[in-house]
């Protein structure tokens, strides 16, 4: 063989090579998204969405860098304990997952799989974790709550409603964080000599108008199934004027009269760079858990007009944003 023969076979190997390494598949990472709401709810949608995005950004696109197993609920507690059972059979490298029931179903089955939470309200007096600062287990993530607000809410609806005597709070039984939010909503109400009485629903037919009189208002906690049922509690508080303060701001973009709450679109977004964290090798056990930093009043004017209602005007400055029509 010629000289400039051999070199230019040996050339062409040196070309193809690194041709054919790239040609091998890639491995991607897995992640699991476990949703308490339903598939085509428009805020899972929404929140996914956020994401996906925020994750893009750090380097890990859908498709290319990571592929991402979604399972949803629909609010059902049934659905969430199936949905688990399956994500720790497919031991995913790390799962994303909203709400505290849902989170306590992925507890239940799996002390080894990462695991990123939003919206969770107390994840240490709720045994998920040992403390805000050092997780020490395989849970981290992102809280929506705290002690503060139930006080706030019982503020703003007396604020509308001066009148005010009895507070019914909506909650979802078996909810973790129901029992406290519930006797911080009662402290609070005892400042204003208001009584409460707890409402626990299963179901939308257990919101009857006989349980509420003209001087009634409702304080709908947070949880699943109210997100899942948000459309039947507006509809029910608004046809019976019943002044209500919901917990974010898709109640009353929806058409609640009012919300006060955490941003949980952003905080998947913060729930992202944990994700990526995650990843890239850093255990949840050294992740400190996040609290948040802002809360947004949101008040609808039209759902005010159309119940009878005057909102203050104190109330109006401090909102974070006003709906008219």
């Amino acid at each position: 063989m010629k000289r400039r023969d051999f070199l230019i076979g040996i050339g062409t190997v040196a070309t193809l090579k690194p041709l054919a390494a790239l040609a091998q598949p890639r491995t991607l990472r897995r992640i699991g998204s476990m949703s308490s709401l339903a598939a085509d709810d428009p805020i899972s949608l929404a929140r996914l969405g956020a994401f996906r995005q925020s994750l893009s950004h750090l380097g890990w696109t859908e498709g290319r860098e990571v592929e991402i197993t979604y399972r949803y609920a629909a609010g059902s507690a049934e659905k969430m304990s199936a949905n688990a059972v399956e994500f720790e059979a497919l031991k995913p490298d790390v799962i994303l997952v909203n709400g505290a029931p849902a989170l306590a179903s992925l507890v239940r089955v799996t002390k080894s799989i990462p695991i990123v939470f939003v919206a969770v309200s107390d994840p240490v007096a709720d045994g998920f974790a040992r403390s805000m600062a050092q997780p020490g287990g395989n849970v981290t993530g992102f809280t929506d709550y705290e002690s503060a607000t139930s006080g706030k809410w019982v503020q703003i609806l007396r604020d509308v409603a001066p009148n005010l005597a009895l507070i019914l709070v909506a909650n979802t039984p078996g909810n973790p964080s129901t029992p406290r939010r519930v006797s911080a909503i009662e402290n609070a109400a005892a400042n204003f000599g208001l009584k409460v009485k707890n409402l626990p629903l299963t179901n939308t037919g257990e919101f009857d108008a006989s349980s509420f009189d003209q001087n009634s208002g409702l304080i709908a906690l947070p949880s699943p199934y109210t997100s899942s049922q948000r459309e039947a509690l507006i509809k029910f508080s608004n046809a019976n004027k019943i002044p209500a303060v919901f917990p974010f701001r898709y109640f009353a973009t929806g058409g609640g009269l009012m919300s006060y709450g955490v941003d949980v679109i952003d905080l998947y977004r913060q729930a992202a760079s944990y994700v990526s964290r995650i990843l890239k090798g850093e255990h949840p056990a050294d992740l400190p858990i996040q609290e948040p930093t802002k809360y947004e009043l949101v008040l609808n004017l039209k759902a005010a007009k159309a119940m009878g209602i005057e909102v203050p005007a104190p109330l109006l400055v401090r909102a974070d944003d006003v709906i008219e029509q």
